[in-house]
């Protein structure tokens, strides 16, 4: 699901436990104010909150976010749209994309062997 090639711009993530909204922002490429935003939009992104409600995310909330932010970002999805995505409801759509794709390819290829042995 997420796209290696949308996110070789961004750090890598180091090896913490718990990041703060703010390390979180720069490892991601987007503001507080939008991860604030995102948790209510998106239920699997939930950080914990400790003390004085301060969001502590864990690297997996990280990754959440990175594919949220492709998604969003990269790929051109709504937020309605990342979300059925995150949670799978489109799942039969991709595959016939991905059928679709495999067979314009296989027949391209064809062309090319016959092209090549003539």
């Amino acid at each position: 699901m997420l796209e290696a090639s949308n996110n070789n711009e961004l750090p890598t993530i180091p090896g913490k436990r718990y990041f703060t909204i703010g390390e979180v922002s720069e490892l991601c490429g987007v503001k507080s104010h939008v991860l604030r935003y995102w948790e209510q939009e998106f239920t699997q992104l939930k950080p914990v909150k400790r003390r004085g409600n301060r969001r502590y995310y864990q690297r997996h909330d990280v990754i959440l976010i990175r594919q949220i932010r492709s998604l969003l970002y990269d790929q051109g999805y709504t937020i309605g749209g990342a979300r059925l995505k995150l949670t799978g409801e489109e799942v039969a759509d991709d595959n016939n994309q991905s059928q679709q794709i495999v067979r314009q390819m296989r027949t391209e290829l064809e062309e090319l062997l016959v092209l090549f042995k003539n």
